[in-house]
């Protein structure tokens, strides 16, 4: 983004009132052309066809806001990501964030999925090579890796990622329990399957397999 001088001086949200905009919604609506206006003020309806238009207006409104509320509702929040071809996605809620590949300190002993531990701001954090963990081929780390810090407030996991997708909303009837999922994938990890084969993660799930976290002090 290119750092260029405005031409005017930015105006500031108090400065508003000197420049003789509306202080509230009621005077703003006041300035706006109504339904039975045209541009030049001019009306051409009666007092009651006015009140009815309002109240059509208001009922629409209404009913949007209400389907909008539904819509949210009836839909899962998730954070999608690739592990190699393949898409994944986490209910949102368990996501504290999403950190850079980097300082990771390997442990010995542990088993191949395992790719070390890494430093959170002074928090220690197991990182689970996924695609280990599913039998995926492919290399672990690339241009575009992350790793998504789960937590549920008790535990916390990183989960190496291949991408992130970014924020999805996945409507909760499209979610199919009864669809099969990878072999290589524990049931148990597995919460749905969307038609367009969007593998629904568990995260609740993750997060409770013990063998999953590693438990180091790291120094700052």
């Amino acid at each position: 983004m290119n750092n260029l001088e405005p031409s005017e001086p930015l105006i500031e949200a108090d400065e508003s009132r000197d420049m003789g905009e509306p202080e509230n919604v009621g005077a703003l609506l006041v300035n706006q052309t109504l339904p039975w206006q045209s541009v030049d003020g001019g009306e051409s309806v009666t007092d009651e066809e006015k009140r009815r238009i309002l109240r059509d207006r208001a009922r629409r409104l209404a009913r949007k806001r209400d389907e909008e509320s539904e819509s949210d509702a009836a839909c899962l929040q998730a954070i999608g990501f690739k592990l190699g071809e393949e898409k994944y996605a986490v209910e949102v809620d368990f996501v504290r964030e999403v950190c850079p590949v980097k300082d990771l300190a390997p442990v010995p002993c542990t088993p191949r999925f395992i790719l070390g531990i890494i430093n959170v701001r002074g928090q220690v954090v197991s990182v689970t090579d996924m695609k280990v963990l599913f039998g995926l081929s492919g290399n672990s780390i690339g241009d575009h890796s992350r790793v998504l810090i789960l937590s549920d407030h008790v535990m916390e996991l990183g989960i190496l990622v291949d991408d992130v997708l970014g924020e999805q909303r996945v409507p909760v009837d499209k979610i199919q329990s009864q669809m099969p999922a990878p072999k290589s994938i524990k049931p148990e990890y597995v919460r749905g399957i969307t038609q367009d084969r969007l593998v629904i993660l568990d995260a609740a799930a993750i997060l409770c397999d013990e063998c999953l976290v590693v438990h180091e002090e790291v120094s700052d």
